[in-house]
């Protein structure tokens, strides 16, 4: 398991004392910096003190970094009595003043600073700083009100009206196409070459940016425009597959939807960028009236794992934990008999997984949550859709399409908002109930 990159640099802040006194001679100076540009009035000596503070930021040594977020977190919180002054004065006399005045003690200064910070061209300082904080609030939570304070503020910065949606082609600069090899998350760019497949005539890739980071694709979305729902992504990927004419499809399916910026994570960009997508696509193609996902089921296997216990009282369940271990031989798949008999066992398990598991009241898979939060329909399940070890490793070679309907995602959106109900195929719905979970269930 990879040590995420911030805690490496906390584990090796155990520094010698004398580094100790330079991280914090480092820390202690950023911060004076920070409340001197707290207390700058003026608007161009302002951005020099922001700029200065965020090159001091910038520069900190590894051992300084948990120096300064323990003082950012400590001394630009509330105060304490003035919210509580605020706070008898409201309930004595609830007005516009006295509700002002608590809202102004509510605010921690930590806004302020990071408003004046980013008015310094500190954006990306800012991202990347809630980046290495995601990464360490585990081990450190007195921090977690630093991350509220970015949280908060990125979810009015990255606001959809100041985003601009740009499709990604050949003739996008280098250093963007560059960042989409980085940062493909779902199916893995191996190069140039795979990366010109991908934005050929029956391909679209399309991109959010932002006016501050205009280098930096927040969020990307690459498209197959096909005839028909297309049931596997390995046709998609083969960089040998021939080009077809983009004017005769009927489909376009959204194969892979990579967040970039981890510093922006829980900022939704997603519903947003598949909507404007689909209406970007319907207007270039009008022949095109299906839009749908070919999603991998990240999920499934753990579940399977953590559920286990209660498939194995049942025959059926053992069959189907035994096939499912099988995943992992190699080349199991390819013998056309043992692949057909674990395709029984294993489909109505994982329709059951997407219908019914849960993660508290939402549905257990995270990709299920993002596609029907958004009003998509659970579609169709696919058998070995991804034979990639990823693919095998986590969802047993499954992967599901999720369809988009225009008109019926407002009405699917408030249907899992208000119900909490997955909205699926009448197929299936009854693929599931074939699952021995569900059996088991109806017997209790």
């Amino acid at each position: 398991m990879n040590t995420p990159s911030f805690i490496k640099r906390l584990i090796r802040s155990v520094a010698s004392p004398n580094e100790q006194a330079r991280a914090k001679r480092q820390a202690t100076h950023a911060i004076e910096l920070c409340r001197a540009l707290l207390s700058e009035r003026g608007e161009i000596s302002g951005a020099a003190l922001a700029r200065e503070a965020l090159a001091a930021y910038n520069g900190l040594i590894d051992a300084a970094l948990p120096v300064f977020f323990d003082l950012l977190a400590s001394a630009f919180s509330p105060d304490p009595q003035e919210l509580d002054r605020a706070c008898e004065d409201y309930r004595a006399r609830p007005c516009v003043d006295t509700l002002t005045r608590l809202q102004r003690a509510v605010e921690p200064p930590r806004q302020e600073l990071f408003r004046r910070l980013n008015m310094g061209g500190g954006t990306t300082t800012l991202v990347a700083m809630r980046r290495q904080l995601l990464s360490a609030l585990k081990s450190r939570p007195d921090w977690k009100s630093i991350d509220a304070d970015l949280s908060h503020l990125f979810g009015s910065w990255f606001n959809r009206g100041f985003l601009t949606l740009e499709r990604i082609d050949w003739r996008t600069p280098a250093i963007i196409l560059e960042k989409l090899i980085q940062y493909e998350a779902v199916h893995e760019i191996s190069g140039w070459k795979d990366l010109h497949r991908r934005l050929e005539a029956d391909r679209r890739c399309f991109a959010f940016f932002h006016p501050a980071l205009p280098d930096e694709p927040l969020i990307f979305i690459e498209v197959a425009l096909t005839k028909g729902m297309s049931g596997a992504v390995q046709p998609l990927l083969d960089l040998d597959s021939p080009v077809t004419d983009p004017g005769i499809a009927n489909t376009a399916i959204f194969y892979s939807i990579t967040n970039c910026q981890e510093g922006l994570r829980g900022i939704s960009f997603g519903n947003q960028l598949i909507k404007q997508v689909a209406q970007e696509l319907g207007r270039e193609f009008p022949r095109i009236k299906a839009f749908a996902t070919l999603s991998p089921i990240p999920g499934f296997r753990r579940w399977v794992s953590g559920v286990a216990g209660e498939l194995a009282a049942t025959a059926a369940g053992r069959a189907a934990l035994a096939e499912i271990a099988r995943c992992d031989e190699a080349d199991w798949c390819k013998h056309a008999a043992d692949a057909g008999a674990a395709q029984k066992i294993i489909m109505p398990l994982c329709a059951y997984y997407l219908i019914h598991a849960k993660h508290d009241i939402e549905p257990a898979d995270p990709v299920a949550r993002f596609h029907l939060g958004n009003g998509a329909r659970l579609e169709r399940l696919n058998w070995l859709a991804d034979t990639s070890k990823h693919g095998m490793q986590y969802s047993a070679g499954l992967m599901v399409n999720y369809l988009y309907r225009l008109d019926e995602v407002e009405d699917n959106h408030e249907i899992y908002v208000r119900e909490h109900r997955v909205v699926a195929s009448h197929a299936l719905l009854k693929l599931a109930r074939g699952s021995p979970l569900n059996k088991l269930s109806a017997k209790r």
